[in-house]
């Protein structure tokens, strides 16, 4: 009996992690990332990244070019690979290629506004900081170790009319209005925080013991439940579910169905589907800004700057796809959208869930033991524990909040969320393939060096 209830603790801690997950940072921060991702895939043209990262190109243009591009292609390392390997035959120098290989994975659009999301500005900002300063750091040790055999290289493949391409104005504005809906959904600043006004929903006063409740008392009685069924641990970085929050996962689950029958045939072109898709995400990423919190007398809703914000950029976002958007544009761009969706979520919550699993399994003092403290050593194990256990993009972030909530120094954390993306086995084999083993191997030591080096560093002066 004691290990069925421990079984029992051990899946409801998992079970209670990923709802929580679902109600707090899907919609407002996981959503608009997948459909800037998609249109950073569908509506950048692949000639604008290959013009800036030949090995004619100058220095002080290529680099700076492969961390733009690392950093709006939100890919992670398994989709990173085909991509290196393209540019690198394209024509494109070694060393701007490996940086770009290195920087896209661990610091892309997606993985940093994340990471600054459910673990901390402070990581998140180191996390693109360091990665930016080593990844350049690797690129040109690189471009140097191998000068030789980089200058014994042709320039066939490299496109003349790349030399030409553009990104037009409205793409840029179209992607600015995206990257605008998710800032003003997950910036945690009183402008967009405070509520400038309330209402309630099921109001009215509680009625006296032994009367009928109202429907306000269920709604309070709903949020006693739910944090009796999802109990809030703060130690364990375990939020709770609210009733809003209860109500949005079920609009996710709406989502899904919608987005499957209107966006897995999205080439084929639009359909009723595809508008109802469109219409629901929008009204649930509405919903999900007002401010909702269940009393003995009602919903209290709050109605936000976050609210105002999103209403105006989403109803500015459908103007520009209405009128300034061509159609294969959209159907390439909602293409991607769910390209992204289908292959990062199940990944995702999947990780989510066995990372919460592993909250309850894990002792603290393992990790305290292994990586409590910023030393090299410890920074070195949790570098080496990323070779041999790969999560995706995204996945690695739950993973780490995991690590944090168990003890893990916030040092050793960094330098996992550096080295996961790059030194996966299969990563390393595929590397190999395309640059040779002797660069592979270089390349390998490199990352684990600057990795290694990256969580001292943050962790002399972040503490824990």
């Amino acid at each position: 009996m004691n290990w069925l209830a421990y079984l029992a603790h051990v899946l409801q801690t998992g079970v209670g992690n990923l709802a929580a997950y679902l109600a707090a940072h899907v919609l407002l921060c996981l959503v608009p990332a997948f459909f800037i991702a998609g249109a950073m895939m569908a509506l950048l043209p692949k000639e604008v990244v290959t013009r800036y990262l030949g090995r004619t190109a100058s220095k002080w243009i290529s680099y700076p070019a492969a961390l733009a591009g690392g950093f709006l292609l939100a890919v992670c390392s398994c989709t990173i690979l085909p991509l290196f390997a393209s540019i690198y035959k394209k024509g494109a120098g070694l060393g701007p290629a490996l940086t770009f290989m290195f920087f896209a994975p661990a610091s892309n659009i997606l993985a940093i506004l994340f990471t600054g999301v459910q673990i901390g500005m402070d990581v998140a900002v180191a996390r693109i900081l360091l990665c930016m300063v080593f990844g350049v750091a690797i690129g040109l040790i690189m471009s140097w170790l191998f000068r030789e055999e980089e200058a014994a290289r042709d320039h066939e493949g490299i496109d003349p009319f790349a030399q030409t391409a553009t990104v037009p104005a409205t793409t840029w504005v179209f992607f600015g209005l995206l990257v605008a809906v998710l800032i003003a959904g997950t910036l945690q600043v009183g402008l967009l925080k405070n509520s400038y006004f309330t209402f309630m929903v099921g109001g009215g006063q509680v009625l006296a013991a032994g009367s009928e409740s109202t429907i306000a008392h269920w709604a309070y009685a709903l949020q006693t439940w739910l944090d009796q069924v999802v109990p809030p641990n703060p130690a364990l970085g375990i939020e709770g579910v609210s009733v809003h929050g209860l109500f949005l996962i079920g609009l996710l689950a709406v989502i899904g169905g919608t987005a499957w029958k209107g966006l897995n045939q999205i080439d084929e072109g639009f359909t009723p589907w595809t508008y109802l898709a469109l219409g629901i995400i929008s009204l649930t990423l509405i919903v999900a800004a007002f401010k909702v919190q269940a009393l003995p007398t009602g919903l209290q809703v709050g109605v936000t700057g976050k609210l105002i914000a999103e209403v105006g950029l989403l109803a500015a976002l459908w103007w520009m796809a209405v009128n300034k958007m061509e159609r294969e544009q959209l159907q390439e761009w909602l293409g991607e959208v769910w390209r992204f969706i289908k292959q990062i979520i199940p990944l995702l919550l999947t990780g989510v869930f066995l990372a919460g699993i592993g909250r309850a399994l894990v002792p603290p003092t393992w990790i305290q033991a292994i990586a409590g403290q910023n030393t090299v050593w410890a920074n070195l194990a949790v570098v080496i524990f990323a070779v041999f256990i790969y999560f995706p993009t995204l996945v690695e972030v739950p993973v780490a909040q995991t690590f944090l909530a168990l003890g893990m120094h916030r040092g050793p954390l960094l330098a996992y969320l550096l080295s996961d993306p790059e030194l996966s086995l299969q990563s390393v084999l595929i590397t190999q393939s395309i640059i040779g083993k002797k660069k592979t191997a270089v390349y390998v030591g490199l990352v684990t060096l600057f990795s290694t080096a990256a969580g001292l560093l943050f962790g002399a002066f972040a503490g824990r």
